[in-house]
């Protein structure tokens, strides 16, 4: 029962970390508008770790070698992934650009099994390809026409499915707070200054777009980012993906809401088929808690 309990507990937490990305998509799209993808990553993943660090304070000095090293790791695929996004939207379509990132949720799952030979049962299985149904509705995409963008996007998304099973292996072994600001900093480090060194207008961008960097820093990266590894520490990565994948469905519903974006009959059904991936996921869990 107890563990049933955590287990939801933490896929709560999970759902909670949809909300916030699914939000945030909003103050992205005005941000993307008037900085590069290097300074916009940078200066998000660096806010959220200065909304990090009074959080932390003096448990900094009691880093251990494994938060170190998997927080850099875990900061390298954060870097290239969000960085491998932002740059395909240049060539592709948004709609496309969502589904292919979103393949990450049946990407775990298989990384999982190829490579650490550890086979999630069939309803992950299940979970995992409603999830990715849903995705192609909700997104809009109508044929799969190739866009030069979009093998970036693909590779994307290898990096996202690769950082949900990292976080997954260490959130039980590690610090939440001193891993999140560890992986916060190289990622926004790198980003910045690749950001000032090759991308034009920077700081007149960050003067116009000031609020959605803000908003993105603190909530989608300080808050969201560190829930993630939070739910991740009792909830299985498969699990954690497609949870996670409903960003998507909150970041539709934002656009309803504060930008009065309507859903088309097929992306509701999207929407559907997403939630019934939620729990069918949920199988496990709801039979331990409620036996």
């Amino acid at each position: 029962m107890e563990i049933g309990g955590e287990r939801l507990r933490a896929d709560l937490t999970l759902l909670a970390v949809a909300v916030v990305w699914g939000s945030s998509f909003v103050a992205q799209r005005v941000a993307a508008a008037y900085l590069g993808p290097f300074f916009y990553t940078g200066t998000r993943f660096v806010l959220g770790a200065l909304t990090l660090l009074p959080l932390v304070g003096h448990r900094l000095r009691a880093l251990t070698r494994l938060e170190l090293r998997g927080g850099a790791l875990a900061g390298l695929l954060l870097f290239g992934a969000a960085n491998l996004q932002q740059a395909g939207l240049r060539f592709t379509t948004a709609g496309k650009a969502g589904f292919i990132t979103g393949l990450y949720v049946v990407l775990v799952p298989l990384f999982l099994a190829l490579v650490w030979r550890q086979w999630p049962r069939w309803f992950a299985w299940g979970a995992s390809l409603l999830a990715a149904a849903g995705l192609f509705l909700l997104s809009g995409v109508g044929r799969l026409t190739l866009a030069p963008g979009d093998g970036l996007e693909l590779a994307g998304a290898m990096l996202w499915a690769l950082h949900v099973i990292l976080i997954g292996r260490l959130a039980s072994r590690v610090d939440v707070l001193r891993l999140a600001l560890v992986q916060y900093l190289v990622c926004g480090l790198l980003s910045t200054v690749l950001g000032l060194g090759m991308e034009a207008h920077t700081l007149d961008g960050l003067a116009a777009a000031w609020w959605a960097v803000v908003y993105n820093g603190v909530l989608s990266v300080g808050l969201g980012f560190t829930l993630q590894v939070v739910g991740q520490r009792r909830a299985p990565a498969t699990d954690a993906a497609v949870i996670m994948s409903l960003e998507a469905v909150f970041a539709a519903l934002f656009g309803w809401l504060l930008l009065g974006e309507t859903l088309t009959a097929r992306q509701s059904l999207g929407c559907g088929l997403m939630l019934a991936g939620i729990l069918l996921a949920q199988v496990r869990v709801l039979d331990s808690v409620w036996p």
